[in-house]
């Protein structure tokens, strides 16, 4: 079958929207006729690669706002019936951040899918909570540590439910008795590489594809002279507003046998940033053209980024600064391509002790290149792109 209709929604920060927009891309060179739902700034990228393009309401998820306060999910759901209504969508694909759509597509009794960009949240039991970045276990006294911590866990979930089945009310749809509400039972796209998973139980809609990459085009940059190994500096494009990582990786490798290109990602510096002989600075520029040449990528661990690298064979030293980030930094130490330095510590010494380790120890480089070959082999935005077709069809 082709020609499916499919509506492909996502929240608008970039590792959120970059992803959806990967898999819309290839959704339609299958056939499928699809629209991308997400932020206005979006609109070019999207319209592009030859997609449909819907703007999003923007909203508040959680907790939603008190009646008359703004819009909150349910009232974004109800907005999005008439382009459902006009587009009949045979499936919708929603971003794990991007509630509405999910709702309205259920209302409308159309079946749908949760896109996740990163690591998987969902817990189980006997592994670390999500987000609070650490290993597993190695002992059963430790599982069982994190097992007797559920009641705290999930009285934050039992909040959620509740805020989500106010929201669910409000479109008319029954209460529910499950966790994580807002993830699809009938096909969930997990788009990381399954190496930085922990070991778990994975329920059957649940499928770990692979990232699904996706890049603006941006003109070539010059890059350091020389043929000493380059080490790419690579912040979050949401966080850090004073450049701090940036400024410590700049001041780490002034003296060491290193070439260095950095980018600010568009952020204005408050004070000018000190960039020593051996490094350029950059305001923006384009991974596929960096990172294939880099022997080390340096960033805040936001998982786009970390994804990008690990496709490319690079392995990863993170500094996490927010959210999911130091999750994914435990996952890169876990899968032994790239080691982790916490943010209260991204000062010089500590990023050039674990940055000269990484360079000088090839087994981060061996294994970040058996995630390269994986990746090589398996794409996420294809696996995904079958995998909704299936569900469409079903």
């Amino acid at each position: 079958m082709s020609g499916r209709r499919v509506l492909v929604a996502a929240f608008g920060d970039p590792g959120h929207a970059f992803p959806a927009i990967a898999l819309a891309r290839v959704l339609a060179q299958r056939g499928n006729e699809v629209t991308v739902e997400t932020w206005e700034r979006w609109r070019e990228a999207v319209e592009r690669v030859g997609l449909g393009f819907a703007a999003a309401e923007q909203y508040r998820v959680f907790p939603p706002p008190p009646p008359g306060k703004g819009m909150g999910p349910a009232e974004a759901a109800t907005a999005l019936r008439p382009l459902l209504e006009e587009l009949r969508p045979e499936v919708v694909v929603s971003d794990i951040l991007t509630l509405a759509p999910s709702l309205a597509a259920e209302a409308a009794g159309i079946p749908r899918a949760t896109l996740v960009p990163h690591i998987y949240p969902v817990h189980e039991p006997g592994l670390p909570f999500f987000a609070v970045g650490m290993q597993p276990a190695r002992t059963g006294l430790g599982r069982a540590l994190w097992r007797a911590g559920l009641p705290l866990l999930e009285t934050g979930l039992r909040r959620g439910r509740r805020e989500l089945n106010g929201q669910r009310a409000k479109m008319g749809l029954t209460p529910l008795e499950r966790f994580h509400g807002g993830i699809s039972e009938d096909l969930v796209l997990v788009a990381t590489f399954p190496q930085l998973e922990y070991p778990r139980e994975w329920p059957d809609e649940v499928h770990v594809t692979g990232p699904m990459p996706f890049e603006l085009p941006y003109p070539d940059v010059e890059l350091p002279a020389g043929d000493e190994p380059l080490v790419l500096v690579a912040p979050s494009t949401s966080q850090d507003p004073r450049n701090e990582l940036v400024r410590a990786a700049l001041e780490s490798f002034a003296r060491e046998p290193v070439r260095v290109v950095a980018t600010v990602n568009r952020e204005v510096a408050r004070e000018p940033i000190q960039t020593p002989a051996n490094a350029v600075l950059v305001e923006w520029l384009s991974y596929s053209q960096v990172m294939p040449e880099a022997s080390l990528v340096i960033c805040h661990g936001g998982h786009g980024t970390v994804a990008r690298a690990l496709a490319a064979g690079v392995p990863v030293l993170a500094t996490p600064a927010v959210g999911d980030m130091a999750e994914t930094a435990a996952r890169i130490s876990w899968a032994g391509v790239g080691l982790s330095v916490p943010w209260r510590l991204c000062r010089p010494r500590p990023l050039r002790w674990a940055a000269l380790r990484i360079l000088r120890d090839e087994a981060y480089a061996q294994r970040a290149g058996e995630l390269a070959q994986w990746n090589w082999e398996n794409d996420g935005a294809v696996r995904g792109a079958e995998l909704v077709e299936e569900l469409a069809d079903s």
